[in-house]
C-alpha cells in the first residue's frame, strides 16, 4: 500500500504528506513524491476479513502499492481481484508478487488513476486514502450496486457512519499516538427515499420513505390506518427494530419493494409488493 499524493495543491502537499505518513497508502496527489508505506499484514488480514471477502467476490484495492491486499484476497480466500496504483514500479512488482504467489491468473495490476477506474465491477473496495479523497470518491461509490462492502484503513467517509468498526494493534506503527489501526466498514445501501404504491391485495396502501446513506424513516398507510417507519439498509434490505408492532423486513429491486417479513398486524401483508411512485401520489 501507497501513499501518493499528487490531487493535492502544492499549498496543501507538506500536509498531505504528512498525513500521508499516517494513513500508509494513498492516491491523492501532488507534486511531490511521498514515500511508500506498507501496512501490516494483521492489517490487511482484518480489512479483508472484516468485509467477508469469499470466493466468487471480485476486490478492487485502491491504491495496491506492492499488491498485498489483493494477493492476500485471491490465495486465502480464492478471490479475484484488481489493483489500481499509480506507481508504475510498484504495479511491476505486484505483478511479480502475484507470480511468486501463484494467483497471476485471479489478481490483476494496472498503473492507473483511481479516479478514473471503474468501480462496478467490484463485490469490495478496499483503501487506504486521505479524508478529503474518500470525500470525493464517496458519490461514486453510493451510486454503485446496493450491498457492495467498503474497507477503509484508518480514515472515514464523513457524516457517512460506518456500518461497524474494528481496531488492530499495531506496535510498530510509525506515526502518531496510537499504536493501533482503525478498519472500517460501510455496505452501499439501495436507493429508496420516495414514494412507493401498494399493488394487488394492498392496492391504495403507499409507503413514503426518506433516507440518509444507510438510515431511512417515513410512514406505511393502508386504508386509514398509518405506521411510521424506522430502521437501516443492508444493501436492498431494509429492516424495522421489532417495537410493538414486531420486526417489518422489505427488499428492495430496482423500482419494486416487497414486504419480505412482517409481524403483528401487518403479518398478511409479508409477500406484498410496492412500486416506486412516478408522480407524488399513488393515484
Amino acid at each position: 500500500m501507497q501513499a501518493n499524493l499528487r490531487h493535492f495543491t502544492p499549498l496543501a502537499s507538506i500536509f498531505a504528506a504528512a498525513l500521508a505518513l499516517v494513513a500508509g497508502h494513498s492516491h491523492a496527489q501532488p507534486t511531490e513524491e511521498v514515500p511508500f508505506v506498507t501496512s501490516p499484514d494483521n492489517v490487511t488480514l482484518e480489512m479483508l476479513n472484516i468485509s467477508g471477502v469469499k470466493k466468487g467476490d471480485h476486490v478492487i484495492d485502491l491504491g495496491s502499492g506492492d499488491g498485498r491486499i489483493v494477493i492476500l484476497a485471491a490465495k486465502r480466500f480464492e478471490a479475484t481481484g484488481l489493483g489500481v496504483e499509480i506507481d508504475p514500479r510498484l504495479v511491476e512488482q505486484s505483478k511479480a508478487n502475484a507470480r511468486d504467489a501463484g494467483v497471476a491468473d485471479k489478481a490483476e495490476f494496472r498503473e492507473q488513476d483511481l479516479f478514473k477506474t471503474d468501480l462496478a465491477p467490484a463485490s469490495v473496495i478496499t483503501m487506504y486514502l486521505l479524508p478529503d479523497v474518500n470525500l470525493s470518491l464517496r458519490p461514486a461509490i453510493l451510486a454503485l450496486k446496493p450491498g457492495t462492502r467498503i474497507v477503509s484503513h484508518d480514515w472515514d467517509m464523513g457524516d457517512w457512519a460506518p456500518d461497524r468498526t474494528t481496531v488492530v494493534d499495531v506496535p510498530n506503527k510509525a506515526v502518531g499516538r496510537e499504536k493501533s489501526s482503525k478498519i472500517l466498514l460501510w455496505t452501499v445501501p439501495a436507493k429508496v427515499a420516495g414514494l412507493w404504491c401498494g399493488a394487488g391485495l394492498f392496492r391504495g396502501a403507499s409507503i413514503r420513505l426518506t433516507q440518509k446513506y444507510q438510515t431511512f424513516d417515513g410512514t406505511l398507510a393502508f386504508r386509514d390506518r398509518t405506521r411510521p417507519l424506522k430502521g437501516t439498509i443492508n444493501g436492498n434490505e431494509l429492516r424495522t427494530p421489532a417495537g410493538d408492532n414486531g420486526e417489518l423486513v422489505l427488499q428492495a429491486t430496482g423500482d419494486a419493494l416487497r414486504i419480505a417479513s412482517a409481524q403483528g398486524n401487518l403479518a398478511l401483508a409479508q409477500g406484498q409488493s410496492f412500486r416506486r411512485a412516478t408522480g407524488d401520489s399513488c393515484s
